[in-house]
């Protein structure tokens, strides 16, 4: 599992978010205390406190490519 934290400022950056996402066949979720949703659900991280950074985990061990992907994203 790879796991970052991303930050979703505007609707703009979930809607871009969610299209990256889709494209990819492994489980994501996002964290957010207590809650976790699938990061392919734009419903679902609308439900997320998205005013501070969300934990993402990425089901898989080969995520490189999907990380550079969603680099403007990442909390760095």
């Amino acid at each position: 599992m790879t796991k970052t934290k991303v930050f979703l400022q505007a609707i703009n950056d979930v809607k871009e978010f969610v299209t990256i996402v889709m494209h990819y066949d492994f489980d994501i979720d996002l964290v957010s205390g207590r809650y976790a949703v699938d990061a392919k659900s734009i419903m679902g991280i609308f439900s997320l406190d998205l005013s501070k950074p969300i934990e993402l985990d990425a089901h898989t061990d080969d995520a490189e490519d999907f990380l550079k992907k969603i680099d403007k994203f990442i909390v760095k």
